[in-house]
């Protein structure tokens, strides 16, 4: 158990406020750096980014409006860098990671980390984090699932100092660009993230003219321990007891079993305990999560259930203790491989939601596709020798929630991403985006519907070029709450330019060449409640949309719709309902 929290100190609740919407709103103004300059899709399009700030002593005090997915794991980086460079960190430094042992999650998350001095006196860090398009490595795009460790993934830089009192180590630099293939995009979106720090530098600078440096870290301890008091009273409101869950990955891409993830949610009194054991042993392929982004992904998802008011700073984390054992999928062992982690991180999100739905019945909804269970990467060479490398991982749709149906594509509960829009893609790459729709009937049938599964169909104009895809949610598709239907399974298969169609497993690596389609389906959201509670003008609405077939509305919700114009046939459908058994 964490220690009992010291009394309150007393303090100005008005500047509290003040320094607290301040620091919110220099992380956010790091995070618009990033979106105005960066390079990539990956980057200002799908906004794979993270921007926040830290005291002195590196403690998180402020997080910027980004990837929810990020928010206990860019600590790890802050800490890094003060283990490695200790009393050596001086003004004007700059410092870099991506070892996801020490310091970042999996090595396309390159994170910059900025020491602010005044006066000689460190008084804080700036961090910025972001997605690189390519990290060199065995496969374009570095995200492959089938690479067996760190080693085959790409650039691995430990904690390394790429600013020395201001002035740029350009072998550093040069190391970078010689080890990725498209070194515009990732040295473009890594100067993007240098920007963004000195964003940050420049607004804490500005706080602590206003309030002296001892006044500014009297505010930032201040608010962390209001956070934790804050943390700990929205905890003890929640009912007491241990809520277990269990979900699956289909495999990791190498063995086709399917992985198992078992978590355990116990809330007693002011404290929370989220313990993972029973989760499978790490796996060959490289969906393992190292420790900091499982942390933070389970931070992230009881994030979603209390005051959204609540600072994100590391005050929050305070309350709540996430085991995970070690040799484990969620916690691995070096030099485990871990680039397609995120699809992982989503599971673990699955998984904690459905503990804490019966926790809070009335707010958690079903789980969804979410945007990590599908990602592509492609690359190749044009006959002008240019590299190509495309990323993109695809938004998905929500489940079906306790009082309205689910999203349909959108963005999933802990990553903040956008698509890349079609248009962006056939400028800039030799890709055409065929289809980009909603697929009928793949909402998990309740009485909230699940949000439709989405095709995407990418026609490729290179021959001989690299494809990669990580997808999930086959074979256990989006799970249903209180009663409700799965949502629809996904699918993958590759159009040849001939005509023939060639099925994939889940997870795969192949060649292709130009003419040829990848179309991918998305797994529609699970539904919540039981079909025939739901309201028949709701089922004719969808069926108007073309959301929802007439067959499927009988089929699944026992709605007969008459057609011409469609409208519910109110005795036929009273009929069909009663015939079949309540859930």
């Amino acid at each position: 158990m964490n220690e009992p929290l010291a009394p309150a100190r007393t303090v100005d609740p008005f500047a509290r406020d003040l320094v607290k919407n301040a620091l919110a709103t220099i992380a956010d103004e790091m995070a618009l750096t990033v979106a105005r300059t960066a390079r990539s899709f990956v980057v200002k399009e799908a906004l794979d980014f993270s921007t926040a700030l830290f005291d002195g002593a590196g403690e998180l005090i402020a997080q910027g409006t980004c990837l929810p997915f990020h928010l206990g794991a860019m600590p790890f980086a802050v800490a890094a860098v003060m283990r490695t460079f200790g009393g050596r960190i001086g003004p004007g430094d700059l410092f870099v990671t991506n070892d996801p042992y020490d310091g970042s999650t999996h090595l396309p998350d390159v994170v910059i980390v900025k020491p602010i001095h005044l006066d000689g006196r460190r008084i804080g860090f700036a961090a910025a984090l972001a997605h690189m398009t390519d990290i060199g490595g065995r496969i374009p795009g570095g995200n492959a699932s089938d690479s067996t460790e760190l080693y085959q993934e790409g650039l691995r830089i430990p904690p390394s100092r790429l600013h020395r009192a201001g002035e740029p180590d350009e072998n550093l630099f040069r190391l970078i660009e010689r080890n990725v293939r498209v070194p515009d995009k990732v040295l473009g979106d890594i100067r993007s993230l240098i920007a963004a720090c000195g964003q940050g530098e420049r607004g804490i600078l500005d706080l602590v003219g206003r309030y002296g440096a001892e006044g500014f870290a009297a505010h930032c301890r201040d608010l962390l321990d209001y956070t934790e008091r804050f943390t700990r009273a929205e905890i003890a409101r929640l009912p007491a007891g241990t809520y277990r869950f269990v979900d699956h990955l289909d495999n990791d891409g190498i063995s086709p079993d399917p992985i198992r993830f078992e978590v355990a949610v116990t809330i007693a009194g002011e404290e929370m305990t989220i313990d993972f054991t029973g989760t499978a042993p790490q796996v060959k392929g490289a969906i393992n999560c190292v420790y900091p982004f499982t942390l933070s992904t389970a931070l992230a998802c009881v994030r979603s259930i209390v005051d959204l008011s609540i600072p994100n700073n590391a005050g929050y984390f305070r309350p709540i203790k996430v085991i995970a054992p070690e040799g484990t999928i969620v916690n691995p062992r070096a030099p485990a491989a871990v680039a397609a982690r995120g699809i992982t991180g989503i599971r673990i999100a699955d998984t904690i939601f459905g503990a804490l739905a019966q926790a809070v019945p009335g707010l958690i909804p079903a789980c969804g596709a979410n945007a990590p269970d599908v990602g592509v990467s492609f690359g190749g060479y044009g006959r002008d020798g240019k590299s190509h490398v495309f990323l993109e991982f695809l938004v998905g749709s929500w489940g079906g929630g306790p009082d309205r149906d689910g999203m349909d594509a959108c963005t999933g509960t802990l990553v903040n991403y956008s698509n890349t829009p079609a248009e962006m893609i056939e400028a800039e790459l030799p890709i055409a985006v065929e289809r980009y729709g909603l697929v009928p009937d793949t909402g998990g049938a309740g009485e909230w519907r699940g949000g439709l599964a989405l095709d995407r169909h990418l026609r490729f104009k290179l021959d001989g070029a690299t494809l990669q895809i990580r997808s999930d949610r086959r074979d256990h598709p989006p799970y249903a709450l209180a009663g409700g239907e799965a949502g629809a399974p996904s699918w993958v298969d590759i159009r040849r330019a001939g005509g023939r169609v060639d099925t994939f497993p889940q997870k795969f690596l192949t060649t292709v060449d130009a003419g040829d389609v990848l179309r991918v389906r998305l797994a529609g959201g699970g539904g919540y409640g039981d079909p025939l509670a739901r309201d028949p003008h709701r089922v004719l609405a969808d069926v108007r949309a073309g959301k929802v077939t007439v067959a499927a509305a009988l089929d699944r919700y026992g709605v007969v719709i008459a057609l011409e114009p469609p409208r519910v046939d109110v005795a036929a459908t009273l009929a069909a309902r009663q015939a079949r058994p309540r859930r």
